[in-house]
């Protein structure tokens, strides 16, 4: 009995022996599996051990300062409440598209149109002030020319105007006057000539010169200009007609900015159904009243004085 007691005792150290030895129990490796990498570098640049990595969050936990972990996390959340833009990539240039496709602009009508004054800088007014019409602002001798093709109505080449008696039918001086394809008159005055050979009944086209813009009529020391009217075409008794019946600068807008289709012949005819092929004259239309001549009295013929004779 206590031999077997004793053989127990002795295999209970020799195996508690062999535990402690650096080899380990045969079949049984003493080497600890190694621990993850926590992120932390030591001194030489490997990972530190899980001591170290244990002792980082238990002081982030004690102390209340950020590790490793709650760092990261701190920057993701700031990155998703603030994005910011990833820099491109330097020397990528992005990919060159090609040149517009310019398109022309709707044909809104069956008639073409030209801007009335050619080759010069111009200005206009694009509100009505007193008469429907406009005043056309470009250099003197500047080219008039026909907006559309038609036949010449009416020619003005005298300058009759005077201030002493502002005769409405005078007041635009040197001017000429069409009616277009497109059945609306279209007058430019003011002119300082009409070119040789414009004359009623001769047909032009859309663009041929009519004149040159001038400071004629009530215009003078104004500066020169173009009167630029549009209405329907009348007996030159009517001169309050010929001087505008549309405000014309959006169709002036469209000529000179590329939709050169946009006709006035539309609203012309609205508004003379409306007002009547003659509407009576409302606005400027008194001229300024003529000075009577002063009568002298004519003198009497008188006897040679009496003579006495002695």
């Amino acid at each position: 009995m206590r031999s077997g007691r004793l053989a127990a005792i002795a295999a209970s150290v020799l195996v508690t022996a062999a535990c402690s030895a650096p080899a380990g129990v045969p079949g049984i490796s003493g080497t600890l599996p190694p621990t993850p990498d926590s992120g932390v570098s030591g001194p030489s640049g490997t990972s530190g051990d899980s001591g170290t990595a244990a002792e980082t969050v238990a002081s982030a936990e004690v102390t209340g300062t950020p590790g490793p972990s709650s760092t990261k996390r701190a920057e993701i959340d700031a990155a998703t409440l603030n994005p910011t833009a990833s820099p491109s990539p330097t020397g990528v240039e992005p990919p060159r598209g090609d040149a517009p496709v310019r398109v022309p602009p709707p044909r809104v009508s069956r008639y073409s149109y030209v801007f009335p004054v050619r080759g010069c800088r111009v200005s206009y007014a694009r509100k009505q002030l007193v008469l429907p019409k406009t005043t056309i602002w470009a250099g003197k001798g500047c080219s008039f020319v026909a907006p559309v093709s038609g036949v010449v109505h009416e020619v003005n080449t005298s300058n009759r105007w005077k201030s002493s008696t502002d005769r409405g039918a005078d007041r635009e001086g040197r001017f000429v006057a069409i009616v277009g394809v497109d059945g609306v008159r279209y007058i430019g005055a003011h002119l300082d000539s009409v070119v040789q050979g414009i004359r009623p009944g001769v047909q032009v086209s859309a663009g041929q010169p009519l004149g040159r813009v001038g400071d004629s009529g009530n215009a003078r020391g104004g500066g020169p200009n173009l009167y630029f009217a549009v209405s329907w075409a009348t007996s030159a008794k009517y001169w309050w007609v010929r001087r505008g019946m549309v405000d014309p600068w959006s169709y002036l807008d469209a000529w000179l900015n590329g939709n050169r289709t946009l006709s006035p012949a539309e609203q012309v005819n609205a508004t003379r159904a409306r007002l009547g092929a003659t509407p009576p004259c409302r606005t400027l239309c008194a001229s300024k009243p003529g000075r009577k001549p002063e009568r002298r009295p004519t003198p009497s013929p008188t006897s040679d004085p009496d003579m006495t004779t002695g």
